[in-house]
C-alpha cells in the first residue's frame, strides 16, 4: 500500500519526489515504492459563480441582488481540469491507503488541498506535512513528524469562511454598484477599507493650510544651539523671532545643565513578510507583490529562505540548535560578517528571539541550512536575500550602544538647547549596512556646567509647515497591519487589485486616489469602509482557525451584512459621474468612449457595460488611404474582425483577409497531387502549380 502526497505546485512536488527517492515519472505524478506525489496548480477548485446556480445571473441586474446561495457549491476550474481528474484517478487507486497534504503550510494552502478532496469526496485517512522550508533536511524531518489531518480542520474552516465572505460581500456589492451606476465599480471586505486609508490621507492633505514659522539657530564657538521655549522651537511671528535674535546676538551665555546618559538599542528581530515588504519598498522601491514573488523564488526554487508568508518575527526554542548550521551556510558569501560570530561559537546574543508563544503558524523569515552561491541569484534576489541574511546575523552581535548628551544654555533670559550622541559600540549595526554613526569625540563632551560662552552668530530661518505625505507602499502595508486588514499572504494582491480597478494609482512611489476611487468611497456603506470592522472580522477568522469560534455564526453575520449592504445601495439617491469620458463615440454601439491607463499605454473602451469594444488611444496607421481625404487610415480590431477607419471623415472599410501563403512543403504536396495525368490541364510543372493554386483559392 502507498501514500499519495498532494503538493501545491509541480516544483515542490519534484523536490519531495527527489528527497524521497521517487523515480517513476508520469505526466501528472511521480511514483515510487511507498509514495506517489502529485500536485495542484494553485487552486484547481473554486466557489461556483452566480450563473452556475441560475443562468439568469449571467446578466447583471440590480433587481436580482443579493445573490446568497443556501449552500455554497464548488466547481472545477476548467483550464486546469486535466490535473484535477488526474488527482481524482489517483485517489481511486486501490493501492492508496492515505493522502498526505503537502500544500503550503498556511490558510490558503489548506484550502487548496481540502477543496480538491471535498470535490472528489475523498474518504480515506488524511495526514499533514507542515514544514517551514523546502530543504532536503526539512522535508525528511517533516515526513518523520507527519500530523493528523484533523489537527488542521479548524484552519480549513477559517479559510472557507474567508473565501465565502469575500464572495458574498465582494460579488454582491460590486454587482450592485456596477449595475446601479453603470460603470465597473469594485468593492470588497478588505480592499474597500484599504482604499479608505488612502482617501483619508488625501483628505488630510487637501484640508492642510501651510503656516509660516521661524527658527533661531545660534553659534557659540564650535557649538551650534537652537532657541527653544517649553519644548517648542518654532516661532509663528516674524517680529518676535527678530526681537529674540537681536536679544541674543553677541551676548554672554552660561551652560546651566548637561545631561549624559548611556543608552543601548535592542537587536532588531528577524523579518516577517510585512516588515520585509516595507523595507524592500523603502530601500529598492519594490512593490509588495514584487517582493513576495522574489521571496517565493528564494523559498521554492533556491531553498535559501524559510516560508515567506508569515506574520511572526520570532523563532521557536527548538531552532536554537540549528543556528550554527545556518551560519555555515552563509559563511562563504558573508565571510567578514560571520567570522567574529564563529569565533564566539555562534552564540545568539538576542535571546528574546526564541519565544514559542509568539510564533503563530510559522516562525520568522531566516536563511535555511542550504549553502548559498550568490552567482546563482538574480540582482533582485540578491538584494532581498541580503536583507534577510543581515537581519539574521544581527542576532549574534552585541547591542548598539551610545552616549546621549543634552545641553541647556541660557543667554540674556532666553534658552538655547543642543544635543548629540556619541557611539561607544556599533554592535549589530556593523552588519546592517547602516553604519551612519561614527565613533568620535564631540565638543559637547568637553563642556562643563557653569561654563561661560559667547553667542557669535544668530541665524533666523523662515520655514513652512508641511502637509502629511501621501502613503507609500511601505506606509500602506504598515497601516494594513495596524488595522488587521488582510494577511501577510494577501496584502500585496489587495493593493494590486485596487490599482487594476483604477481606484488608486502609483505616482513617484506613492499612492494617489483617482476620481473613480474618491467617488466610490462616497457610494460605499460607512461600515464597509471602516478598517475597524474588517479587523474585527479578521480576528474572528483567526479565532475560528484556533477552534475558539464557530464558523456558522461568522457566516450568518456575513450573510446578513450582505443583505444590508445591497439594500442600502438600492435605496441610495447618490449620484456618480463616469470618469475619463471622451468626446469620441464607440463605432459599434454609439456610446461614449472612456480613456483607460494600462501597462501598454492608454486605451479607449466603451462606456456601455454590454459592449466590449476597445482600441488603443493612439492606434496604428495603415497604408490604406481614405477614399475621401486620402489620409492614412487607422486599423482596429472589432467584433467582426479587422477594419480601417478614417478619424477625420469617419469612413469605415472592412479589412480583406490576407491570402495564406503556401510554403515549400505544401507546394510539394500540390505538385504530387496533380502529377497524375488529367485531360483538363497541361503537363508542365508551371501548368500544374497554376491550376493547383487557382483551385486552392
Amino acid at each position: 500500500m502507498k501514500s499519495l502526497i498532494l503538493a501545491e505546485k509541480p516544483s515542490v512536488a519534484r523536490e519531495i519526489a527527489r528527497v524521497l527517492g521517487l523515480g517513476d515519472k508520469h505526466k501528472s505524478y511521480i511514483e515510487g515504492k511507498n509514495y506517489i506525489v502529485t500536485w495542484a496548480l494553485g487552486h484547481l477548485v473554486e466557489l461556483k459563480m452566480p450563473e452556475h446556480y441560475d443562468t439568469k445571473y449571467k446578466t447583471w441586474r440590480l433587481e436580482d441582488l443579493p445573490i446568497i446561495p443556501e449552500k455554497m457549491g464548488l466547481k472545477v476550474i476548467r483550464q486546469t481540469s486535466h490535473q484535477f481528474k488526474a488527482i481524482e484517478q489517483l485517489t481511486r487507486r486501490k493501492d492508496i491507503k492515505e493522502l498526505i497534504i503537502a500544500t503550503d503550510a498556511g490558510r490558503e494552502g489548506e484550502l487548496v488541498a481540502r477543496w480538491i478532496l471535498d470535490k472528489i469526496r475523498y474518504r480515506k485517512p488524511i495526514k499533514r506535512l507542515w514544514i517551514s522550508s523546502v530543504t532536503d533536511r526539512a522535508i525528511r524531518d517533516g515526513f518523520k513528524n507527519l500530523k493528523p489531518g484533523k489537527d488542521y480542520e479548524n484552519l480549513y474552516h477559517s479559510a472557507v469562511c474567508r473565501a465565502e465572505a469575500d464572495w458574498l460581500i465582494g460579488l454582491n456589492v460590486t454587482r450592485a454598484l456596477t449595475t446601479k451606476y453603470k460603470d465597473p465599480l469594485s468593492a470588497g471586505r478588505v480592499q474597500t477599507p484599504t482604499l479608505s486609508l488612502i482617501i483619508e490621507r488625501e483628505k488630510q492633505i487637501q484640508k492642510f493650510v501651510p503656516k509660516t514659522y521661524w527658527i533661531i539657530r545660534t553659534q557659540l564657538g564650535s557649538i551650534l544651539a537652537d532657541w527653544e521655549h517649553n519644548g517648542e522651537k518654532r516661532i509663528f511671528s516674524k517680529d518676535k523671532a527678530g526681537q529674540i535674535a537681536q536679544k541674543l546676538n553677541g551676548q554672554k551665555a552660561k551652560v546651566i545643565e548637561i545631561v549624559k546618559k548611556e543608552k543601548a538599542e535592542q537587536h532588531p528581530l528577524p523579518y516577517d513578510l510585512n516588515e520585509l515588504q516595507r523595507d524592500a519598498n523603502k530601500r529598492f522601491g519594490y512593490s509588495a507583490k514584487k517582493t513576495l514573488n522574489i521571496l517565493q523564488g528564494l523559498y521554492e526554487e533556491h531553498k535559501l529562505v524559510t516560508y515567506p508568508r508569515t506574520d511572526s518575527r520570532y523563532l521557536t526554542t527548538d531552532m536554537a540548535s540549528t543556528m550554527f548550521e545556518r551560519l555555515q551556510a552563509v559563511a562563504a558569501a558573508y565571510k567578514e560578517e560571520v567570522k567574529p560570530i564563529l569565533q564566539q561559537k555562534g552564540k545568539v546574543l538576542a535571546r528574546r528571539v526564541f519565544n514559542n508563544e509568539k510564533v503563530t503558524d510559522h516562525h520568522a523569515i531566516i536563511p535555511t541550512e542550504e549553502k548559498v552561491h550568490l552567482g546563482d541569484l538574480s540582482s533582485e534576489e540578491r538584494k532581498i536575500y541580503d536583507l534577510i541574511v543581515r537581519r539574521f546575523l544581527t542576532l549574534f552581535y552585541s547591542q548598539y550602544k551610545y552616549e546621549s548628551i543634552s545641553v541647556v544654555i541660557e543667554a540674556n533670559g532666553e534658552t538655547l538647547t543642543t544635543k548629540t550622541k556619541v557611539v561607544t559600540e556599533l554592535g549589530f549595526k556593523k552588519v546592517m549596512n547602516l553604519n551612519d554613526d561614527i565613533i568620535e569625540k564631540t565638543s559637547l563632551q568637553q563642556l562643563a556646567q557653569g561654563q561661560t560662552l559667547t553667542v557669535n552668530k544668530v541665524d533666523v530661518e523662515e520655514k513652512l509647515t508641511e502637509p502629511p505625505l501621501r502613503l507609500s507602499e511601505a506606509d500602506l502595508l504598515g497601516q494594513m497591519e495596524k488595522y488587521g486588514l488582510g494577511t501577510p499572504a494577501t496584502r500585496a494582491e489587495i493593493i494590486e487589485k485596487l490599482v487594476s480597478a483604477e481606484s488608486i494609482e502609483r505616482k513617484n512611489g506613492r499612492f494617489h486616489s483617482t476620481q473613480k476611487g474618491k467617488q466610490l468611497m462616497d457610494l460605499v456603506n460607512e461600515e464597509l469602509k471602516s478598517p475597524e470592522l474588517t479587523a474585527k472580522w479578521e480576528k474572528e477568522l483567526e479565532l475560528i482557525a484556533r477552534g475558539k469560534a464557530k464558523p456558522e455564526l461568522f457566516l450568518k453575520k456575513i450573510r446578513q451584512k450582505t443583505v444590508d449592504l445591497v439594500s442600502e445601495i438600492k435605496q441610495s439617491d447618490k449620484t456618480y459621474r463616469t470618469p475619463n469620458l471622451t468626446g469620441s463615440k464607440c463605432p459599434e454601439c454609439g456610446s461614449f468612449l472612456k480613456e483607460k491607463n494600462t501597462r501598454d499605454g492608454k486605451i479607449l473602451v466603451c462606456s456601455n457595460l454590454e459592449c466590449s469594444y476597445k482600441r488603443r488611444k493612439d492606434p496604428k496607421l495603415s497604408n490604406r488611404r481614405c477614399p475621401q481625404c486620402h489620409k492614412r487610415m487607422e486599423i482596429h480590431q472589432g467584433v467582426a474582425g479587422a477594419y480601417f477607419q478614417c478619424r477625420r471623415c469617419n469612413i469605415v472599410e472592412k479589412a480583406e483577409e490576407k491570402k495564406k501563403a503556401i510554403n515549400k512543403r505544401e507546394e510539394r504536396k500540390l505538385v504530387q497531387k496533380y502529377t497524375k495525368k488529367d485531360d483538363s490541364f497541361g503537363t508542365s510543372l508551371a501548368d500544374l502549380l497554376i491550376a493547383a493554386l487557382e483551385e486552392k483559392e
